[in-house]
């Protein structure tokens, strides 16, 4: 009997054992949160900030890597690809995710198959800009002046396929007006080529244009979003404008490779939401042009959908490829 008792004593402990090494504590090393894009943007800022906090929570450093190209491409395969332990971690971004798969013969991704999603961090306000000498005074103002002068407004974005340039052919659609689109390699060249005169308008992120602003070298013809961004309050929506029908925001979330277990999905869902919505980091989201956010996973994912969709509609009206 006693011999039984320790055995099945000894059996019990072997068990436990087992159990903890097949659920260690999470996370028990430090964490890459891949950024598919060059430091420096907003979408940079975005994982900096969240990874500051996540670390303070975490006790693990959340280790940075930009890996960019191919339109934010490059990153997201790899995150794709990844061990789907908790241990990479994509930092996302909606051209990259819900308008690249349209555009891109072959992106190397399913954005539904090959990842979880996890929270949304932000909204990134996007806003029309214009040259100080352009007639128009905001959005409803430019629409008629596109529709007198059909083909002679032209304006700027970050490059073919990014959220602003499928927008602007959004309001081309919508509105029945012929706005051209001038790619360029980032927000600050399209910035200063609008300054310069040598393009009309840049449709482009809050963050990107508020100090210019701010500084009267630009114009704000209206913000394409729900509600005014509290970077700049003073300037208008679309909606607000007499456009109705024509509210979006572009975003960032963190996504995990697919088959991440649930326990750390949530666990990480949790610790971004109380990131973001912190005091600090809420006003570091804000002053350039974010709305923290922090929501569940699968509010994220039906926003992730939705959003397939309505772009791929779009980029197939418009006959947008990637050259």
């Amino acid at each position: 009997m006693n011999f039984l008792k320790t055995a099945c004593a000894a059996a019990l402990l072997v068990t436990a054992g087992i159990a903890g090494a097949q659920a260690p504590a999470y996370p028990s090393k430090p964490i890459k949160l891949i950024v598919p894009y060059a430091a420096g943007g907003a979408s940079d800022l975005s994982a900096r900030w969240l990874a500051d906090g996540l670390t303070q929570r975490f006790k693990y450093t959340i280790v940075i890597e930009n890996h960019p190209g191919a339109a934010g491409n490059i990153g997201t395969r790899m995150v794709a690809k990844a061990a789907p332990d908790g241990y990479t971690l994509l930092l996302g971004y909606d051209g990259t995710l819900t308008i690249n798969p349209w555009v891109y013969p072959n992106v190397g991704f399913d954005t539904l198959k090959d990842f979880v999603p996890v929270s949304k961090i932000d909204d990134s306000t996007l806003l029309l800009v214009a040259n100080n000498d352009l007639p128009a005074k905001n959005v409803k103002e430019l629409i008629a002046l596109a529709k007198a002068k059909p083909g002679t407004l032209d304006y700027a974005t970050t490059g073919i396929g990014s959220t602003p340039h499928v927008a602007g052919e959004m309001m081309n659609l919508q509105f029945g007006i012929d706005l051209r689109h001038i790619p360029y390699a980032g927000g600050a060249p399209a910035m200063t080529a609008v300054m310069g005169d040598h393009v009309k308008m840049v449709y482009t992120a809050v963050g990107t244009a508020v100090t210019f602003v701010q500084a009267g070298k630009v114009k704000a013809l209206g913000v394409s979003a729900p509600k005014r961004s509290a970077a700049l309050p003073d300037v208008p929506t679309f909606s607000e404008l007499g456009v109705p029908g024509f509210d979006l925001n572009s975003w960032f979330g963190i996504l995990a490779p697919a088959g991440t277990p649930k326990d750390i999905v949530d666990q990480l869902q949790r610790n971004i939401r109380e990131v973001v919505q912190s005091p600090g980091y809420r006003e570091r989201y804000i002053a350039a042009g974010l709305e923290p956010v922090g929501n569940t996973s699968e509010e994220f994912g039906a926003q992730i959908k939705a959003d397939l969709a309505r772009w791929g509609d779009i980029v197939k009206k418009a006959k947008v490829t990637a050259q």
